[in-house]
């Protein structure tokens, strides 16, 4: 008679243990590769001593997520791009997140509005020029890029890359979809050679002569300043940056986020929101802009030195949701453009 008492005092027990185990350890589904958040990783457990474990992917968790359901072990998503962050929301995905911490740290327009999402980086969408082929302050703004002086100028990685779009939605935002059409259309006119490859080989093209115009993401530009290879830092040193629509009557340059959230079916949830205060407070942001080159989503967080000495960047505080709501709007101007 006493086995079976026995039994059931170790089978409390290992689902105590079990527990205990459940609660130190964090499993994260990331679409950023694990180089680039291991040192927030490591600050965290550091911190807290609770272990984090990654599942890196550039496409398919949300719906590796939606497939395993409940039985999903993910604890916390990150993404970049308020795109893939939407499709996470529109599958339902996403636990709200009951965080005084957050909601003071990010503002309003970088997060969703039932807290299931929040912004924990930002990164601008800007235009970078030869520095001895185009005259400083020859163009200001975003949609200057469509008048035909730049004819044969530009180069761009293709128009349906989440990048392009979001900017392009963000244009529509502004003008509406005839104009954002029409700016488009001259942008395409203006190409120096078809879209291809990605922000660094719009550099190496300035770089090599083949354009004097590109468009890119700001943090490439201090990626390529700083690498180990010589010739990419090259690359950087022939720039000039420009923070388009930074004038009196400017709406501010685009930016898209890198953010996060709570897994719907997370065992972890307190940990898991945790980790998120955690990376919107101000250690974590400080190293987005020292590892990354990123911009802070928390406003109270003051920008580097290296980013301060880029120029003026005042942000478009249009809400970031509303980026991943026109996207479908945008892909089908791209489509008729031939972008």
């Amino acid at each position: 008679m006493r086995y079976p008492k026995l039994l059931c005092f170790l089978t409390a027990f290992l689902v105590s243990t079990a527990s205990v185990v459940s609660a130190t350890e964090l499993n994260i589904y990331s679409h950023r590769q694990p180089f680039l958040i291991n040192p927030f990783l490591e600050a965290f457990t550091e911190k807290t001593g609770i272990k984090t474990n990654v599942v890196y992917s550039t496409k398919g968790l949300a719906q590796r997520l939606k497939a395993e359901g409940k039985n999903s072990p993910a604890d916390v998503i990150l993404t970049v791009d308020i795109g893939r962050l939407y499709i996470y929301q529109d599958m339902q995905l996403l636990a709200p997140i009951v965080s005084d911490k957050m909601k003071a740290n990010i503002p309003a327009h970088l997060r969703s509005a039932d807290n299931t999402w929040f912004g924990l980086s930002k990164r601008s969408r800007i235009i970078v020029t030869a520095k001895d082929r185009v005259e400083v302050g020859a163009i200001k703004d975003i949609e200057d890029l469509a008048d035909p002086r730049w004819a044969g100028k530009i180069c761009v990685r293709p128009g349906s890359h989440v990048y392009n779009r979001a900017l392009l939605a963000s244009i529509i935002a502004a003008h509406g979809l005839e104009k954002a059409e029409a700016w488009a259309t001259g942008l395409v006119a203006n190409l120096a050679r078809r879209p291809q490859g990605n922000d660094r080989a719009q550099v190496k093209a300035i770089y090599e002569g083949q354009c004097d115009i590109a468009i890119i993401n700001n943090y490439y530009f201090g990626k390529l300043k700083y690498a180990e290879d010589t010739n990419q830092q090259k690359w950087a040193q022939a720039l000039n940056l420009v923070f388009p629509n930074q004038g009196a009557d400017g709406r501010g340059a685009h930016v898209n986020i890198s953010g996060g959230g709570v897994a719907l079916h997370s065992k972890n949830k307190a940990a898991a929101v945790q980790l998120l205060e955690f990376l919107t407070d101000a250690e974590a942001q400080t190293l987005y802009s020292e590892i990354n080159f990123e911009y802070p989503a928390n406003p109270k967080v003051p920008h580097t030195a290296e980013l301060q000495s880029w120029g003026r960047f005042v942000e478009d505080q249009l809400p970031i949701l509303r980026i991943a709501e026109l996207s479908r709007d945008a892909q089908k101007i791209i489509d008729r453009v031939g972008w």
